[in-house]
């Protein structure tokens, strides 16, 4: 029942230029390699003249280029062509179907149709990955359109799973959809919700009646207007994304969610809103049960939900991973001196039967057990929390007796800690950068507030040096480029030994930094030094592509060296450091280097072929669709590209409420935690995994 906004499915009447050329290199391109795909077919007694089958040509896209990731990408490049003319389904059909259906290309519809000579052959071949490069770019609208189209009763479950992550990765496209008419009908059956963004809404005669948000349906227009009307309605600078349902199947979806959720309420408050889901057993001797997935809460009941959960996970292969989030994310809402008495209220008094006490003490052990382990030498630094495993947890595992838990003595084993304040008496510190800015540390500062640039320097010096100062020749910056060294070196010499380096640089980065840095690190009072560092690599890489090429003063010295980058960034990829690939693709992206046209066009063609896939990855359509795949595919360990992970949850957590009246807004908790166990996920090989041959 999902729909959008009308979009024009009809065939295009003039092709543009760049997709005529496309589809003739295909059509070339399949006669050089695979003549017989082309050929009269016989169908019910009736012959078709020059077809190709649905099925076979997705085959051949997939076996052409590993820019085409599945059969669905496949299918979308072939309708591009569609929707332009360029291919044709024998019927007319305006959809590209994956099955044993003809269509015929655009050069094959008259009967004399002239076969490629062995020039255009070989031309074919030499365009034929910069080709399927611009397919693969515009096939994932194509498709989306094709889907969008149809008959919502007409979609199959594989189309369904791609509007939900159409519209779940928010993407930033406004061309899907056209500023359309609305019109409610005159059964009024047709409700549109907002899934992403807004719009204003028009009435003729009265201008802009009202602006519609996230969440609002435009059912509401009756009410307002007072009767079915026309309303144009109006894409705001913000993303718009639409569904429809029909009036009948809202309702339903209403009845249904409020029927699945579940409230826990205290003094006619909410305290607790759970959403209830059917959960199998991979045991075959347990049954099934009903999950239930935290929504919002206070911390409090969130806690005493989660352990609760906890007894029940013994019979299921996997705990929960609401547990997970809530051990990644209570820092957000529920700090140390808040968990540590609610987790010691959760153990149960002595007076309440000992085998309740000892299963809480357990849970509650369980808890602290994932908690000291994922905060490590984090927890020494709190008074609280040592306290709390120190004295109370020890002894909660003596008294209960739980063999079956290991000791958490590792954690929290006392340390001394001696805290010094820094006497600078007569020396001043100063960070000094290559503008010659000065900030002079005072007496009561015990750290400096200000990030180091790539040429930047930290001095210690006393008053009567202050006017001495000067910039390190160092600082100035390289006059003449390492090309004559640069060049000596292997490629994949060099990219191993950058990813040893970017790897020890990921890993130390604590999943907490994560946090800090997205919900700032001021309020915290933490440090995200590591995350920092491994963030400022990814800008020296870039600004070192930068500095070498335009460093070089030779013609052909400048092409070498764009080949040796495209070379490293080659192997980069190939040991699955995304991070220094896209610094290296990025680099070589800045004006200063792109402007380089003669330098460019000297560039042989294979390198450029290259560097256009290596490019496309960089795609930021479709929320970065391109790379998602890609590292989807991909095994770990990989150093991904950071810069992204950290988008995803900026805007995660800019767009969505931490606190929704007054419960803590758990399912935004779950979207952050999601993205900080992908990097967990990367990280869960060691590098050691990845060897030089």
């Amino acid at each position: 029942f999902f729909s959008t906004l009308p979009i024009s499915s009809s065939l295009s009447q003039v092709p543009s230029e760049k997709i005529l050329r496309g589809g003739k290199v295909l059509r070339n391109a399949i006669l050089a390699r695979a003549p017989h795909m082309i050929r009269d077919r016989k169908y019910h007694l009736k012959t078709y003249r020059q077809c190709c089958v649905g099925t076979e040509l997705v085959d051949w896209l997939l076996q052409q280029s590993s820019c085409v990731h599945s059969r669905a990408h496949a299918v979308g490049m072939w309708q591009a062509l569609l929707e332009e003319g360029i291919l044709n389904h024998v019927d007319q059909e305006l959809n590209f179907q994956d099955k044993y259906l003809f269509y015929r290309f655009l050069d094959d519809e008259e009967e004399d149709a002239v076969l490629p000579s062995e020039d255009e052959k070989r031309e074919a071949e030499e365009e034929l990955q910069e080709t399927l490069l611009f397919l693969s770019q515009i096939g994932p609208d194509a498709h989306m359109r094709m889907i969008l189209s149809k008959v919502p009763g007409q979609r199959t479950p594989e189309d369904l799973e791609i509007i939900y992550d159409e519209l779940l990765t928010c993407i930033n496209r406004k061309d899907l959809f056209q500023v359309a008419l609305f019109n409610q009908g005159e059964d009024g059956t047709s409700w549109y919700i907002i899934q992403k963004g807004s719009v204003n809404v028009v009435i003729y005669g009265k201008g802009v009646v009202c602006t519609l948000h996230e969440g609002d349906d435009f059912g509401k227009l009756a009410l307002v207007n007072d009767a079915p009307r026309a309303a144009s309605i109006v894409l705001r600078e913000d993303n718009c994304h639409f569904l429809r349902v029909d009036k009948e199947d809202f309702n339903r979806i209403l009845r249904d969610v409020e029927a699945n959720t579940v409230r826990l309420k205290e003094h006619d408050k909410d305290v607790l809103v759970l959403q209830k889901s059917l959960r199998p057993s991979s045991h075959g001797n347990v049954p099934a049960h009903f999950k239930y997935t935290v929504m919002s809460g206070t911390p409090e009941k969130i806690l005493e939900h989660l352990l609760e959960t906890m007894r029940l996970d013994i019979h299921f292969s996997e705990p929960d991973p609401a547990l997970d989030d809530f051990v990644l994310m209570h820092c957000v809402f529920m700090p140390n001196s808040q968990l540590c008495p609610a987790l010691l209220a959760s153990q149960g008094s002595e007076q309440e039967r000992m085998d309740y006490a000892v299963a809480s003490k357990r849970r509650v052990l369980s808890l602290a057990l994932r908690w000291a382990n994922l905060q490590a030498h984090h927890l020494l630094e709190d008074d609280t929390a040592l306290s709390f495993l120190e004295v109370r947890c020890i002894q909660t595992h003596s008294r209960a007796h739980t063999h079956s838990c290991p000791s958490v003595g590792f954690y929290v084993k006392k340390k001394i800690r001696k805290r010094q304040k820094s006497q600078l008496g007569q020396l001043k510190c100063f960070c000094f950068c290559f503008n010659e800015e000065k900030l002079i540390l005072k007496p009561n500062d015990v750290s400096v507030f200000q990030s180091l640039g790539v040429n930047g320097r930290l001095f210690v010096c006393t008053r009567e040096q202050l006017d001495s100062l000067a910039s390190l020749p160092e600082q100035e910056g390289p006059s003449t480029g390492s090309m004559s060294s640069f060049e000596l070196m292997s490629s994949k010499d060099l990219a191993f030994q950058m990813t040893l380096y970017d790897w020890e640089l990921f890993s130390c980065v604590h999943e907490y930094e994560l946090v800090y840095h997205t919900f700032g690190r001021q309020a915290y009072r933490r440090s995200t030094a590591n995350l920092e560092l491994f963030l400022r690599r990814f800008n020296q890489v870039q600004l070192w592509v930068v500095t070498e090429v335009s460093l070089c003063g030779t013609l052909s010295k400048r092409v070498q060296l764009l080949k040796k980058f495209i070379k490293i960034a080659a192997h980069c990829r190939e040991f699955r450091n995304l991070n220094s690939f896209f610094a290296i693709i990025m680099g070589m992206c800045n004006p200063a280097v792109s402007r380089l046209g003669q330098t460019w066009e000297k560039l042989p063609s294979k390198f450029k072929k290259f560097y256009a896939e290596f490019e496309s990855l960089l795609d930021p359509s479709r929320n970065h669709r391109v790379y998602r795949l890609t590292v989807a595919k991909m095994e770990p360990p990989i150093i991904p590209f950071m810069p992204l992970l950290i988008k995803d949850m900026t805007f995660t957590h800019e767009g969505n409420k931490t606190f929704v009246d007054g419960l803590v807004n758990f399912e935004k908790m779950r979207l952050i935690a999601n993205t900080i166990r992908a990097v967990r996920h990367c990280r869960s090989q060691p590098f050691s995994k990845l060897t030089i041959t």
